[in-house]
């Protein structure tokens, strides 16, 4: 079994890497940390080609700890071998989606809220998105529920 948990550092993100390290010791299953990038290639922003490359290469780093962060919680809870990714695309949802079916993921768990306040307002959330579009099951994880 293979468990995907995307993560962006919010409280409820971490609340799933909580929920899937118990399932993921109750089943034996694989687990994947995903952190999805905005993609600037194709945005305007007024930026020269060096500063662009830079607010890449910021993002990039702020992914990667994001990552050795969650990975730490992981271990904390527990669990030993983790797989990470790192992702750039225009759509988390989308990116998120089309890497479970690629890898072929059975389940999903995804905190209901990421870092934007704004979001739980929004009806194209990540997480809403994930769940309407997914090949495979999906955990929402909505409030701290796990000790």
């Amino acid at each position: 079994m293979k468990v995907l948990v995307p993560v962006d550092g919010s409280k409820h993100a971490s609340e799933g890497i909580k929920v899937a390290s118990h399932y993921a010791k109750t089943k034996d299953a694989q687990l994947y940390l995903i952190t999805v990038i905005p993609s600037v290639a194709d945005i305007d922003l007024e930026l020269s080609a060096s500063e662009r490359n830079r607010l890449l290469e910021s993002m990039k780093k702020q992914g990667e700890e994001l990552l050795a962060k969650s990975t730490e919680l992981m271990k904390a809870c527990g669990v030993g071998k983790v797989n990470t990714v790192l992702a750039t695309a225009p759509s988390p949802a989308q990116e998120i989606v089309s890497f479970a079916e690629k890898e072929k993921i059975d389940l999903i768990v995804i905190g209901s809220r990421g870092r934007n306040a704004n979001s739980r307002f929004s009806l194209g959330s990540v997480a809403a998105n994930v769940v309407r579009h997914s090949h495979c099951c999906v955990y929402v994880v909505k409030e701290p529920c796990w000790i």
